[in-house]
């Protein structure tokens, strides 16, 4: 209850901030409201300045390692001393020219190796931004952004062996005002974005808004599930699909997947060797089985083998992995690769040509090969030039580099922070639309009323 209060009242005083002037006459506003969901962009503007003053906006968000992103730009007031960043260009900072998002998706932290981490999504992330003049702060004002919203359900799963968290809407939000109309049945998808053990529960989060039910699954080091698994059997993610599908508000409604990196080729084998899957999103995933033999009932699937002798080092010191992995087309590497012709739903694969965690983009292009030499049609592939491996939700602070656990040593993962921001704003809406189009759901794609 004390946190609940202590929540309240941070949260009460936050916003009087929010609309509060300094002694100086300036403030900083947030449109359409200092609350908004992750996903979504705000209206940044400044008034109270003089004319023509320049002044510094500042960004700052801590993530749940206690690490600092930052990110600032220079500005210039109109002559009715205004700043509107959907309008005004960046003079110089971590970015120059008109960037209405710049202060988010430029944050960055003072180390290379990092990825931002968020483990609460039942707390809002929190953007401090500063207006800054002569090293004095003459306005402030905090950005909460949330990610879930009051018509989702947060739910611990403990059931038999599989672990993970079920985000369950409430009722679906339809039309223009957002209106709630009933309360199912929804599509359910599978996410398996596992980061550091747990599940990463931001995505599965928002998807949920949109009206889907997802279950976010773990699959090694969470709770009691072996910290590093030395195979994986496919049955354990039946499982967790069977437990997605015997929920009410999802009974007999379609399934969908979605992945990331190694998880992709998880994803692959579920679409190709399980029954009932609709549609399937591989992020940066490759086409054949990796790191780690795959197992379903009689089946073995043997991974692309990781020879770390392949690696090379950037100038800056930093292990660059992307060539490691035997080639799926080679004779050591064909009987890797997922015979996914055999899969009855929908593909989508997103790939990023700049990606040094692997060759994303290749994998790709020979899953789509091979799905069309089979008179397949049922995938799309959305290609992103400079993006990098991690392709999250929108304005998820980008990652250069990061430890790694398979080489044992931080990775270069590729990618340039503007474009990665595009790609994922751009990614993120064609997900959700090939989840409605293929999973059948009703038009969930309102914003929530926070």
């Amino acid at each position: 209850m004390f946190s609940v209060l202590k929540y309240v009242f941070t949260s009460f005083a936050r916003n009087a901030l929010a609309k509060m002037h300094y002694s100086s006459g300036v403030s900083i506003r947030l449109l359409p409201s200092y609350k908004c969901s992750f996903e979504d962009p705000v209206h940044v503007t400044v008034s109270g300045l003089n004319p023509q003053q320049r002044v510094d906006l500042r960004s700052k968000i801590t993530d749940a390692n206690g690490l600092v992103f930052k990110a600032s730009a220079t500005y210039q007031a109109d002559g009715s001393g205004q700043v509107d960043l959907n309008r005004d260009p960046s003079l110089g900072g971590s970015f120059t020219g008109v960037e209405p998002m710049g202060l988010f998706w430029a944050l960055k932290a003072d180390v290379v190796s990092c990825k931002f981490a968020l483990k609460d999504v039942t707390r809002p992330a929190l953007v401090d931004i500063e207006c800054v003049s002569d090293d004095k702060v003459i306005a402030k004002v905090t950005n909460e952004r949330h990610c879930m919203t009051d018509g989702v359900r947060r739910i611990p799963v403990t059931e038999g062996r599989i672990r993970g968290t079920l985000f369950m809407p409430l009722a679906a939000p339809c039309g223009e005002n957002g209106e709630v109309q009933g309360k199912g049945p929804f599509p359910g998808i599978l996410d398996t974005n596992v980061f550091r053990g747990g599940p990463f529960e931001l995505r599965a989060a928002l998807l949920a808004k949109r009206g889907f039910a997802v279950f976010a699954l773990a699959f090694q080091g969470y709770q009691d599930l072996p910290k590093r698994a030395d195979r994986f059997h496919l049955e354990y993610f039946e499982e967790g699909i069977d437990f997605l599908r015997q929920q009410p508000e999802v009974k007999d409604q379609k399934i969908g997947l979605v992945s990331i990196s190694k998880s992709g080729d998880l994803a692959l084998s579920m679409a190709t060797f399980l029954s009932g899957i609709s549609a399937t999103i591989s992020i940066n995933g490759c086409n054949a089985n990796t790191i780690i033999p795959l197992y379903y009932k009689d089946i073995c699937v043997p991974p692309l083998i990781f020879d770390v002798k392949k690696a090379k080092m950037t100038p800056s010191g930093l292990m660059d992995i992307r060539d490691v992995l035997n080639d799926p087309v080679s004779k050591e590497g064909l009987p890797s690769v997922i015979p996914i012709e055999r899969a009855s739903g929908n593909f989508m694969f997103i790939m990023s040509e700049a990606d040094r965690n692997w060759p994303s983009a290749y994998y790709a292009k020979l899953a789509c090969d091979r799905l069309k030499a089979h008179g397949k049609n049922n995938y799309e592939l959305v290609r992103y030039e400079k993006a990098g491996h991690f392709i999250e939700v929108p304005y998820m602070p980008f990652c250069l580099a990061n430890y790694h656990a398979v080489p044992n040593h931080v990775v270069f993962f590729g990618g340039e922070p503007k474009a990665h921001s595009e790609a994922q704003l751009d990614a993120w809406a064609r997900m959700v639309n090939f989840f409605k189009k293929h999973l059948a759901a009703a038009d969930h794609n309102c914003r929530s009323m926070l």
